[in-house]
């Protein structure tokens, strides 16, 4: 609908007062069938001590419902019904039409709410049968077939992504090498805990080729030769970060 939409309220006028009514699902299926054809069935409207009687025949050319599921069979749908009269309960209910303009017309204010009931009957306790029987039922079953199924996916010894990364594993030895960034931050988070590191601890926290390691490490650290920490990396002044207790 759209926003701009006007609302035609000639009906507030005319002060035409409606019924809600709330309905079955398959009587609701079988007006929408009946639509444009005439008549869908007949209302009785009678009065009994105390109250107003109402009950709704249906149109006895359309109790005839679909197969439910694959259930073949005709069900044949309760063509008695009786009203349950319910109070508006204080509320301003109104019913209004759209068309397919966008045009939106008031039909009339709600003056009475009610609840269409099926009778009881063999063809009722049937239908609600059938209705239980196909809610649960599985969406999915197993099934024995007689032939394997050529035309759909076949498992593969290898998929390509696996053959890809088995030969970069054989060109650059058993580790591959990740982005230069990652292997950046997993070498500040090392730094972080301890000040130094010889090169082995280190392949060992990144998982990165020696050569590919050293080439990095030039950039961010420092190599000790000689001295108490000899044979170590450590970060470069412009580089150290760290937490807690002094750095050992």
């Amino acid at each position: 609908m759209s926003e701009k939409s006007e609302v035609d309220l000639t009906g507030a006028k005319k002060n035409t007062g409606v019924w809600l009514v709330k309905v079955p699902k398959y009587l609701a299926q079988q007006w929408s069938k009946a639509s444009g054809k005439g008549e869908v069935g007949k209302l009785k409207i009678g009065k009994k001590p105390g109250k107003t009687d109402v009950s709704f025949t249906l149109n006895e050319d359309l109790t005839c419902l679909s197969a439910l599921g694959e259930k073949t069979e005709l069900v044949q749908a309760p063509q008695e019904h009786s009203m349950l009269m319910l109070s508006v309960g204080g509320q301003t209910l109104a019913v209004f039409t759209e068309t397919t303009a966008d045009e939106i017309s008031l039909e009339g204010m709600v003056v009475q709410r009610a609840e269409c009931r099926p009778a009881v009957n063999e063809s009722y306790v049937k239908l609600k049968k059938l209705q239980m029987e196909v809610s649960t039922k599985p969406k999915r079953l197993t099934e024995q077939i007689a032939r394997p199924v050529t035309n759909n996916f076949k498992p593969v010894s290898n998929h390509v992504a696996n053959v890809e990364y088995e030969k970069k594993k054989r060109t650059e030895g058993r580790m591959v090498r990740a982005d230069r960034q990652q292997v950046m931050d997993m070498l500040f988070s090392a730094f972080e805990k301890h000040q130094y590191y010889n090169i082995k601890h280190l392949v060992e926290v990144t998982k990165q080729p020696v050569t590919y390691l050293k080439e990095i490490l030039r950039e961010i650290g420092l190599y000790n030769a000689k001295g108490t920490h000899k044979s170590t990396w450590e970060l470069k002044p412009e580089y150290r970060h760290y937490h807690g207790e002094e750095a050992n």
